[in-house]
């Protein structure tokens, strides 16, 4: 082949990639852009070539390609174009944990368009003003960022950075308190997603802040919606969509909380496949996620193994890994273990799952005290939370009042534990979230029998069984078939065979130690019937117990 032959197939091999580069056929421009020369590109193809990198899962050879094409663009006296691709790869490194050199790209594009005239690119430099401030808590000087940057992109005619612009402000008011204001201005840059009104990357990058801001919200109807659109964007999309393992995640939380499990544990597979190895610390959500679907479901084995990766990519595995020490029989090191997450600064959704969680492991531990004030701390959350959000039914109000229901069952008290459950049985069912909702029934059933309304006990846990049986949460749906067979009528207090068997050897004046032999179980499982025995028969005592096997003939 001849040098000008060579040259007219590089040539037209050029033109391809730059046509597929504008169709936004990411794999096919990086393919053909890769065949080339680099000294045959210009700054604008070594941009073209980052994007493609960056689409296709390529990383590292994105922020080679956007060094170049910052290298040419310099050298050509470009300089919104270099502050641009500076910023680019202050994002880059950034999002790859590099902070140092971050901070240099980022100090390079402020040198670049510091000195330009109004122009769209200093948005960018806006939106990190915006951030900082909103992270060292200066609201106002946030505020005052973000509305620079909108009103640059809408006088610039960007409806790219316009959308951005007003996202940022709606991250403002969160982290201020204004949560209703927030996520109204939220629902407005979403909707130009939606729309179709802003570039593809945009799109992506809208949906992506969106719904993290949602869930971190814990508005969970806002974030299933805006998942389902940022999914469907996703599908439409070309294969190559670096967006579509970050949205994904996402979609796993919600899909782990409305109770489809397989579907969840699929994508959580996909998800990490998308996201890994370039971005761990959102994979790890997903690894952490199908550990919390294993465990309910009984698999306690793999859900270890998750919880174990989900840690070594980035993300505390509790309050997951302590409810799974509590399932296999180690409640004190699951308190233990709460207790050290919760020296951990956290707020909103992550704290009221550690605290939820201490209430179960306190209440299994008998430390009723601990478990007290572990739930009024959630209800002042869920208080802070109505406060600032007005009349909006959340995760949080619901995990509240399903806290200080079990909290006032266990203490005897009735007449608050029955109108808490069901109240947090009202607010799970609204929020479709129906393994939580299941839980709170069997308590409910408890209580109910505790109360004298054994048909109603019955009902409950009949609901209960039927939903753990569809969602595979084999454990509690055994126990759940247990204790409906308990309640059946014609057993004094509807105590169970084996019940009726320890009180009448307990009324016998005999140890825990001794029922255990006589019976050839273990002493934690004398202790465990004894705590149903309390529970069915409203006592607190052995001595109580006694007395009512007695009274009916038991012993």
């Amino acid at each position: 082949m001849t040098e000008r032959t060579m040259d007219r197939a590089a040539a037209d091999t050029l033109r391809r990639a730059r046509d597929a580069a504008a169709r936004e056929a990411w794999a096919e421009a990086h393919r053909l852009l890769s065949s080339l020369d680099a000294g045959r590109l210009t700054p604008d193809d070594c941009a073209a070539f980052a994007d493609a990198a960056w689409w296709t899962g390529r990383v590292d050879e994105s922020i080679a390609g956007r060094t170049r094409a910052y290298s040419g663009y310099v050298t050509a006296g470009a300089a919104r174009q270099a502050g641009h691709s500076a910023w680019l790869l202050f994002y880059e490194h950034q999002l790859a944990g590099r902070t140092a050199v971050a901070a240099g790209w980022l100090g390079r594009a402020r040198r670049h368009l510091g000195g330009e005239p109004e122009c769209v690119e200093q948005c960018y430099l806006a939106w990190v003003d915006a951030e900082d401030a909103q992270r060292r808590g200066a609201f106002d000087e946030a505020m005052a960022a973000a509305r620079r940057m909108a009103g640059i992109a809408r006088r610039r005619g960007s409806p790219d950075l316009l959308a951005m612009g007003v996202q940022a402000q709606a991250g403002v008011l969160v982290a201020q308190g204004r949560v209703r204001e927030g996520l109204d201005l939220l629902d407005e840059a979403m909707c130009s997603a939606m729309a179709g009104e802003l570039s593809s990357f945009f799109t992506g990058w809208v949906y992506c802040l969106g719904l993290q801001q949602s869930m971190a919200c814990v508005d969970l109807g806002r974030a299933a919606e805006w998942t389902d659109a940022a999914m469907r964007w996703c599908a439409a999309m070309p294969a190559e969509n670096n967006f579509r393992g970050l949205c994904r995640v996402h979609r796993v939380e919600v899909l782990e909380l409305r109770g489809s499990w397989d579907e969840a544990l699929t994508e959580a597979e996909r998800t990490c496949e998308e996201l890994l190895p370039y971005e761990g610390r959102m994979a790890a959500e997903a690894v952490y996620l199908t550990g919390q679907i294993h465990r309910r479901r009984g698999e306690l084995a793999a859900a270890e193994r998750s919880y174990g990766r989900a840690h070594e990519l980035g993300r505390d595995p509790q309050p997951g890994l302590a409810l799974l020490r509590q399932a296999q029989g180690k409640a004190d090191a699951a308190a233990a273990a709460l207790r050290l997450a919760g020296t951990v600064e956290a707020g909103g959704l992550t704290r009221s799952r550690l605290l939820a969680a201490q209430v179960e492991v306190c209440l299994a531990l008998g430390r009723t005290a601990e478990a007290r004030t572990a739930a009024e701390e959630l209800g002042s959350l869920a208080r802070d939370w109505q406060r600032r959000c007005g009349s909006q039914t959340t995760l949080l109000h619901a995990s509240a009042a399903t806290a200080s229901g079990a909290v006032a069952f266990v203490a005897r008290d009735l007449d608050r534990a029955l109108p808490r459950l069901r109240r947090a049985l009202t607010l799970w069912l609204e929020l479709r979230v129906p393994y939580e909702a299941a839980q709170v029934r069997m308590t409910l059933a408890a209580a109910d029998r505790a109360a004298g309304d054994g048909e109603g006990a019955r009902m409950e846990l009949r609901a209960a069984e039927q939903v753990f049986r569809q969602l595979g949460a084999v454990p509690d749906a055994l126990r759940a078939a247990a204790l409906l067979a308990d309640v059946r009528p014609g057993r004094p207090g509807g105590l169970t065979e084996r019940e009726i068997q320890v009180l009448r050897l307990v009324a016998a004046g005999r140890t825990n130690r001794a029922v255990a032999a006589e019976l050839v179980i273990s002493e934690h499982t004398v202790a465990r019937h004894l705590n149903n025995i309390f529970a069915k028969l409203d006592v607190s005592s052995r001595a109580a117990a006694t007395g009512y096997a007695y009274r009916h003939g038991i012993a």
